[in-house]
This record gives structure tokens, sequence and C-alpha cells, in this order.
């Protein structure tokens, strides 16, 4: 694990702290409930960006007597609490929204009030922009899921802003919770797609197809002398992405010479494809089912 996305993910909780301060300070000047409902949710951001820090630390730790293939999942769990806890907030916001509805009232200081909450979007966009850059590029599912959890505030934010410009000009103070219901439902959809892309991680589910094609390209184009492999498996836990396949090996060959193909084909996943873990299983050729990755 990087040093850099722990730095970035202790960032976050700084970044959310200072945020959640200035969306509160905007509530407080406005007694908007539309603005209610965005600090509410910049809360969830601070908590879950305090579980994505911890879960970064423990999948950092190596691989040890009850853990043998590593910690690289507790970023998935850190994931899937953000999604839960995006889910609380979505429900938070529509039980204030529908107080606000039912109890309408014009927002005092709509200016200061939308220029606290703009910086405080400017700040989370920015930061959206760091983290998805950061956890892509070293495949960071808590990181991406705390970027992805700030756009969603970032959206909140700005139809809290359009609101705020809407209600003086319509006259129509029920706007405000209206669009504070709306975001709800936005940022509700954000927390279960952020959980079910979790929880395929945490049920060992293959990468994406382009992966698996790069997989089966990089075996097929750097295993000659050999067969065919089949039985190809994936999966991916993190950053770590586990390759495991059967390669039949003509019966004449040495168990030096197989063993050459397998280091030559693990040295082309080490050029191609940051930590992928391979597993490879040589059988003999009357073992092959003429079927899975044609050896060119």
């Amino acid at each position: 694990m990087s040093r850099k996305t722990l730095w970035v993910a202790a960032a976050s909780v700084l970044v959310g702290i200072i945020v959640l301060g200035l969306k509160t300070l905007a509530w407080w000047v406005t007694g908007s409930v539309a603005l209610l409902s965005d600090a509410l949710e910049s809360i969830i951001n601070v908590a879950a960006s305090g579980a994505a820090l911890i879960a970064l630390q423990v999948s950092a730790r190596p691989a040890d007597d009850n853990h043998q293939y590593g910690h690289h999942k507790a970023e998935y769990i850190s994931a899937v609490i953000e999604g839960v806890l995006v889910v609380i907030a979505a429900l938070t916001i529509m039980r204030e929204a529908y107080a606000g509805f039912l109890n309408p009232a014009m927002p005092d200081q709509p200016v200061k009030g939308m220029v606290l909450n703009g910086a405080a979007t400017v700040i989370n966009l920015a930061w959206y922009v760091v983290l998805m850059r950061i956890g892509r590029a070293y495949r960071s599912p808590a990181l991406i899921a705390d970027a992805k959890h700030l756009m969603s505030d970032v959206v909140t934010s700005g139809a809290v802003l359009a609101g705020f410009v809407l209600v003086p000009i319509t006259g129509w103070p029920q706007l405000d919770p209206l669009l504070a219901g709306l975001v709800a439902l936005n940022v509700l959809w954000t927390g279960w797609g952020m959980m079910k892309e979790s929880v395929g991680g945490l049920m060992d589910a293959a990468p994406p197809p382009d992966v698996v094609a790069r997989i089966r390209e990089l075996v097929s184009l750097h295993a000659a002398g050999a067969i065919e492999a089949h039985d190809l498996r994936t999966r991916h836990a993190g950053r770590i992405t586990f390759v495991e396949f059967h390669l039949v090996v003509p019966g004449s060959m040495t168990v030096a010479a197989a063993h050459e193909i397998c280091d030559r084909i693990e040295h082309a996943f080490e050029q191609d494809m940051d930590d992928a873990v391979i597993t490879i299983h040589v059988e003999p050729e009357g073992e092959a089912k003429h079927r899975g990755v044609v050896v060119l």
C-alpha cells in the first residue's frame, strides 16, 4: 500500500471537517431545511473518510497465518460501510425535507448562505478529482468509494444552491424542502450503487471484461511451448488481481522447461499488470480439454 494513499485518506478527513463547518455555518445563518440536509450528509462524509483511512491501514498489513491472502478486502468492507452511511444520510434528509414541507419558511440571508455553501461545494469538487485520480491509479476501492460519496455531496449542494436562487424568485418556500427531498433520492441511489459494487468485491467477483480479456491475451502470447491453458479463473481484491489456470504441456517436457514457461508468463504479468498474483498448475498433454486459452 502506497503511503500516498494513506496521506490522501487522512487529508479527506480534514477536508470533510472543513466542509462540514462551512455547511453548518450556512445552515445556521439561513435556517434552510435544504442546507441542514446538506450539512447532515457532510457529517456522514467525515465518518466515511475515517472508515476509509482505517480500512487502508488494515489492507496495508502483510499476509499472516490467519490471513494468508492478505488483508486487501478490508477496503471493500469500508466501501460497504460508506454505502450504508450514504443510505442513512439519504433517509435522514428525506425526514428533514418532509418536516420542512409541512412547515415551510423563507430562508434568511440567502446570499450569505449561497457563498458559504458554494465555497464548500468547490472544495468538495476539487477533492473529488484528486481522490478519484489517485484511487484509480492505485486501484483503491476505499478511495474510489470516498470520491463517489463526495460527488453525491456535490450534486446535493448544487441542487441546494439552485433552490436558493429559485425560492426568492418564485416566492414559494416549499421549493426548499422539495429540492432537498429530490436530492435525497439521488443520494440514496448513489449509496445503493456503492454497496452493490463493494459487495461484488467481497464475493470474489471477476475483474471487468477488458481486464479478463487482457489476462487471456497475456497467457496466449507468452506460453510458447505449452499446448493450452484451461480452467482460467480470476478475482480481484482491492488493488490485487488473482489469476489461476491449468497449463498443459507436452508429456515429454522436463519439469525445468515447464517451469521456465511459467516464469515467462509470470514475468509478462509483472510487466503488464500491477499487483497480480499468478497460480499455475502444470499438467501433461493427456489432460488437455481442447478449450480455454489457445497458446500462440
